[in-house]
């Protein structure tokens, strides 16, 4: 009797959460049998370095799980936020589209959509709690997940507040308010924790307001240091890059992102959004920064170590946001410690991530057709002749860019740099003539798709090594590079899709019955090893089984 008890008790403990605790130890090493933060560990690689699943038994990978979000106010949820009770079902897709990658801690998955959050057991898929934030309001176009310090969760709102709720239970501890609704932010980052700092930031689709990045106590939610993305009056640095206060003020640079960590240097890297007027630069004369930059911050103040501007004076909504990837490599014959990041401007750049200098500036995509050349500071030089004109101009990239916010992946074994792509062309129209135009400014309609790419990059020299073409759909999608042999991305026939990443061969397909829509992670549990993805409104989990 009493070995069948104790039997029963190992069968319930992923659902009680027993001993729970992440170690802040984990989020500076691979992810092996947890994945603690968004990215699986501080530096951003998306490499894991389990190869129970490898390129010999890709092929026998079957479906483990599968679970469905039920969202909004269900019996079972618990119910926070300060907004009305909502009537009916949200008609936002935004809400059920898991944008997120989960969290996983001893067993447990956590993750969160726009207003929800979940706790579900890793091995079966079962949902343990749910929570749901009453909303005021704002914009729900996606969330990209949560933070964990020990036995606290964090994510954020698209009313934009900070909530912070117990891992175990999935009740409230306490909500902040971190931006003014008012002011049209919205708040789409995962946090990121380093230490007691818990590191948030906001979007904002009228950028009528300058952005910013807070760390927050993880305690209390009391506010530790804060930096705007942006001057905010004359004497300040980088105030010269701008024409006047008002510019500065009402000047974007968004962070929409969660950002990357070195522990040794202590520095936060991170990017920042377009500048406002959106798409057009008259009244906001000047490179104005720190808009479509990445910067590094001193962790412990907050304060700006360096900066790297892969779009001054920016007038194609083209945010620097995408993941700055960090890569202990070699440039040149010696060692570095490396920064590398797909922009959405077309270019791959690879910085010195102590001193920010630039080390390699390569294009991505054949269509792009908005600069001149690199000047010495390794940033593309912008033709005045693909601004925005009344009869319309041909501008490759357009506004979404030739990537996105999905994240890339770094594969140390292969030395590759690995992200998707997309070749488009669209016409700008201007529109707003006005010496001190507003919101956007210009038109953009588009004028012609080439398709999307997954592409290799050699990051020693920005040059292609190999590339997947998808002709009639891909771009822009999560990846997982594991020590496997083995590449995991989407396409755009809702396939969740297994790469050689030494030469980009494909190995396995499943069909999902939705397009891959965050990062594919994997994780070790009980002795298995698990590949968990999302698509849509559903979570996937897959294992060899035995």
């Amino acid at each position: 009797m009493k070995r069948a008890s104790v039997w029963c008790l190992a069968l319930l403990l992923p659902l009680c959460l027993c001993g729970q605790l992440l170690d802040p130890a984990l989020l500076s090493k691979p992810a092996t049998d947890s994945w603690p933060t968004y990215n699986g560990d501080y530096s951003g690689r998306r490499f894991s370095t389990l190869s129970q699943i490898n390129r010999d038994n890709v092929k026998h990978l079957s479906l483990a799980w599968v679970y469905r979000l039920r969202i909004g106010a269900t019996p079972r949820a618990i119910v926070g936020g300060e907004g009305p009770l909502p009537q009916g079902p949200p008609d936002d897709p935004g809400v059920s589209t898991i944008k997120s990658t989960p969290l996983m801690v001893n067993g447990v998955l956590y993750f969160s959509t726009p207003d929800n959050a979940w706790a579900i057991d890793a091995r079966s898929g079962r949902e343990l709690w749910h929570y749901f934030w009453k909303t005021k309001g704002g914009i729900h176009i996606g969330n990209r997940g949560m933070g964990m310090y020990g036995d606290w969760l964090f994510f954020e709102t698209p009313d934009n507040y900070l909530v912070s709720l117990d891992a175990k239970t999935g009740k409230e501890r306490w909500h902040k308010e971190i931006a003014d609704l008012k002011q049209e932010y919205f708040s789409t980052p995962a946090p990121v924790v380093v230490g007691n700092r818990v590191l948030v930031g906001t979007g904002g689709d009228s950028l009528d307001v300058p952005g910013f990045i807070e760390a927050h106590d993880p305690e209390t939610g009391a506010i530790q240091w804060k930096w705007w993305t942006e001057p905010l009056k004359k004497g300040d640095p980088g105030a010269e890059t701008w024409p006047d206060e008002y510019a500065m003020r009402h000047g974007g640079g968004m962070t929409w992102l969660p950002g990357t960590y070195d522990p040794d240097l202590r520095l936060y890297y991170i990017g920042t959004g377009n500048p406002n007027p959106v798409l057009t630069g008259r009244s906001r004369k000047g490179d104005n920064l720190w808009t479509c930059s990445i910067v590094a911050l001193n962790i412990d103040t907050g304060k700006l170590a360096w900066y790297f501007q892969p779009s001054p004076h920016d007038t194609h909504d083209w945010d620097a946001v995408q993941t700055p990837v960090l890569i202990d490599g070699e440039i040149d014959g010696k060692p570095r410690k490396l920064l590398a990041q797909a922009n959405r401007n077309g270019y791959f750049f690879v910085l010195d991530r102590a001193t920010g200098k630039n080390l390699v500036t390569a294009p991505m995509i054949k269509s792009m057709n908005w600069a001149k050349g690199i000047n010495a500071n390794g940033q593309p030089i912008p033709d005045p002749g693909k601004e925005a004109t009344i009869p319309g101009v041909l501008v490759s990239p357009p506004t979404g860019g030739a990537t996105n916010w999905p994240p890339p992946s770094f594969d140390p074994e292969t030395g590759l740099f690995y992200v998707g792509t997309s070749q488009q062309y669209s016409m700008f129209y201007l529109t707003d003539t006005d010496a001190h135009p507003e919101g956007w400014g210009a038109a953009e309609r588009d004028a012609g798709y080439l398709g999307g790419d997954l592409e290799a990059i050699d990051y020693k020299t920005g040059k292609v090594v190999w590339d997947h073409h998808y002709p009639f759909g891909g771009g822009a999608v999560g990846i997982l590079t594991t020590a496997g042999k083995l590449l995991f991305t989407g396409d755009s026939l809702r396939h969740l899709v297994a790469f050689d990443p030494a030469n980009g061969d494909i190995l396995w397909h499943a069909g999902l019955n939705d397009d891959v829509s965050n990062g594919p992670e994997t994780y070790m549990l009980d002795g298995r090893q698990y590949l968990t993805v999302g698509a849509g409104d559903t979570l996937y989990s897959f294992t060899v089984l035995p």
